[in-house]
């Protein structure tokens, strides 16, 4: 028999080896031993959810259907999720703050068995931290942007069961968002591109830099870009350039004018150019002629107009090449509020937008680079290929698009060979001038411009340390 007091010793030592867990005395080395297994395990599933986020967000749509076509495991609950983007990422959030949460909380309990509280939580904070960021988001995030594709399809599923699993707290938090985005003014992040306008600009730019672009794939490019933002106004040929042919007029004079102007296609009036019926053809005209069955004198221009259509200036180019297309027209006719005829464009006005311009025998280019800081242009070049062209930032107007617009707009009456206008330092030179139109001028970036540049990235740089070193309390 021991004395008491070693009873008592060795009775208490037997008690801090073991832990009481819902009234079942628990060795601790067993508890440690379940608790480590269990922040493994979590921190496993960080890095299931961190991933998750990555890799279904990446993943572009239009890979998804294909991967739904070829009949890929795991597509077609992939396309269920990301059919509702908010509610896929609420089930990530709300399963990747559980799962660290629970893994702090473990570590803590687990470190207080052998420290005292203060430095269990210490320990406990930044240790669950290192590991977290080191395997439960960097490591993981990585994988996935590497293999976006395979990961996700691998993951589509154990995704879903997790979002069935967390249902209740999904919903809760799916609705509370909402609420708060709504009050907020905001919305969120997910349902809205991820990739702008400005930003495919600036990859762009950056794989011109690098080299994996030269600079006339990045103007194309560009150019589409601009497509959608494009009206009929800024394409179409003006009513003053338009070449057209009474319904009156002989089969012969209509190839006659055809010939002169160099079209294949000419406009039909009846009465005056703001009653524009239709469109013919030289090589209907020619093959009625001189091949047809009727006889050259009784053939009329009204038999082979075709029909066109009239489109306000306002109309986006975008839908108006899809609508020439379905109809199967080469040539519509611009109007405006007033039903008056404005212009014309044709299926090659079109096209130039995307390609850039296509030029026909001794025809000159529309922009002519001098040097790295002039260019000599027609005067119906619009103003946002010009700023494109010498990186400026000419305005543009409601009532004009193009250099001409803009110098009549400046000086406010016509203008004469030889004139000067300056800009913020651009200088513009009148180069030529046909009775009222202005068919070239000559643009230079002056040293005032660069300096005026040079002055706001210096006061943008100042503004930037001042606010930076400025002391808060």
């Amino acid at each position: 028999m021991f004395p008491s007091g070693v009873a008592a010793t060795l009775a208490g030592h037997a008690l801090q080896a073991s832990i009481d867990v819902f009234g079942v005395a628990v060795p601790k080395t067993v508890f440690s031993a379940v608790g480590v297994l269990s922040i493994l395990v979590l921190v496993g599933l960080s890095a299931f959810f961190s991933s998750s986020e990555i890799a279904m967000f990446s993943l572009p749509a239009h890979r998804l259907e294909s991967l739904v076509e070829e009949g890929r495991r795991g597509a077609r609950t992939l396309r269920d999720l990301k059919a509702d983007p908010h509610r896929l990422l609420v089930t990530i959030l709300v399963g990747n703050n559980l799962v660290n949460i629970a893994m702090s909380s473990i570590a803590t309990g687990l470190l207080a068995l052998y420290m005292t509280q203060g430095q269990a939580v210490a320990v406990a904070t930044f240790g669950i931290t290192a590991l977290v960021l080191l395997f439960g988001e960097s490591a993981p995030k990585s994988y996935a942007v590497e293999n976006t594709e395979s990961w996700a399809l691998r993951i589509a599923r154990p995704l879903k069961f997790s979002e069935k699993f967390l249902l209740p707290l999904i919903v809760l938090f799916d609705y509370l968002t909402r609420i708060v985005n709504k009050v907020t003014g905001g919305r969120s992040a997910i349902e809205s591109s991820y990739v702008t306008r400005e930003e495919i600009q600036d990859i762009i730019e950056t794989g011109e830099r690098e080299g994996v672009l030269d600079e006339e794939e990045r103007e194309m490019l560009q150019r589409t870009l601009r497509f959608n933002n494009t009206i009929a106004k800024e394409v179409m040929t003006p009513r003053l350039d338009m070449t057209a042919i009474s319904e009156e007029s002989s089969i012969a004079e209509a190839i006659e004018q055809c010939i002169h102007s160099g079209h294949a296609r000419l406009p039909v009036y009846e009465g005056s150019l703001d009653n524009v019926i239709g469109v013919v053809h030289i090589r209907d005209l020619v093959r009625d002629l001189n091949y047809g069955e009727a006889a050259a004198e009784d053939l009329e221009l009204d038999d082979l107009i075709d029909p066109t259509l009239h489109v306000p200036e306002s109309k986006n180019v975008d839908d108006l090449l899809t609508e020439m297309r379905d109809e199967r027209l080469h040539m519509v006719i611009v109007i405006d509020e007033f039903g008056t005829t404005e212009g014309l464009v044709t299926m090659e006005d079109l096209t130039e937008e995307i390609v850039g311009e296509i030029l026909e025998g001794g025809e000159e280019e529309p922009i002519e680079r001098l040097d790295d800081d002039t260019v000599v242009v027609k005067g119906e070049v619009n103003i946002e290929v010009i700023n494109d062209s010498l990186a400026l930032d000419l305005p543009e107007g409601e009532e004009f698009e193009t250099i001409a617009g803009f110098i009549f707009n400046r000086v406010g009456r016509l203008v004469e060979e030889g004139e000067v206008i300056d800009y913020d330092g651009v200088e513009i030179v009148v180069e030529q001038v046909e009775n009222t139109r202005i068919m070239k001028a000559r643009i230079t970036r002056t040293e005032d411009y660069h300096d005026a540049e040079t002055d706001a990235s210096d006061e943008a740089a100042a503004e930037g340390e001042h606010v930076s070193t400025e002391p808060t309390d």
